[in-house]
């Protein structure tokens, strides 16, 4: 199968097996898309993106309906809100304590953010929004490992979707560690048969 990123892309790889890219051309995928960048982007549906002031918003929250917050950059040298920020909402919070650093292992909060947003997407009025500091690396790494995750998509695919509706920019170490995720995915997929590997 063609490496070229015009190619339909999925899991079974239809002609050919599916490839992880390069990282250089998942950077251009992302770089190619005109996504805008504000305070806060619905990028799936009841999905959002964003960044700290939106975070720290709460009446633009409820504007918004959210009723979980995913904060990617939790901590005291971070965006430092935590649960007692949101007490007074219906908001349910979770932190990961992450820095925006390539040499940064975000890779074990994959499976427990992804868990977070499909448990947060289970009721029908849920609405999950995940931030970090400015709503471009952190935030959108977890948020495209939840895709990857739970909602049977490539990596290509996920990028796709989201990058079209918010400009996003993984650091070079989180993007190689959604490539891992996604060579492991589909791995298993392609030795299971289907995608029986996918928790869905």
């Amino acid at each position: 199968m063609p490496r070229g990123l015009g190619c339909p892309v999925s899991p079974e790889g239809a002609g050919g097996r599916y490839e992880t890219p390069p990282a250089s051309e998942l950077q251009r995928l992302m770089w190619t898309k005109k996504g805008s960048c504000n305070h806060l982007d619905e990028v799936q549906p009841r999905i959002y993106i964003g960044d700290m002031y939106a975070a720290k918003d709460k009446r633009t929250l409820q504007a918004h309906h959210i009723t979980h917050v995913l904060n990617a950059a939790d901590g005291k040298f971070n965006v430092n809100t935590g649960p007692s920020f949101y007490r007074h909402t219906s908001i349910t919070y979770r932190g990961v304590e992450a820095f925006d650093m390539a040499s940064f292992n975000l890779s074990p909060f994959f499976y427990s953010a992804a868990n977070f947003i499909k448990n947060a997407l289970s009721s029908p009025t849920g609405k999950v929004f995940v931030h970090c500091a400015m709503g471009l690396s952190r935030s959108s790494t977890l948020v495209l490992a939840y895709l990857v995750i739970h909602g049977n998509m490539t990596l290509v695919d996920a990028i796709k979707a989201v990058s079209v509706n918010r400009n996003i920019s993984p650091n070079a170490g989180f993007l190689e560690q959604l490539r891992e995720l996604d060579k492991q995915l589909h791995y298993q997929g392609s030795s299971r048969g289907g995608n029986g590997n996918r928790r869905t």
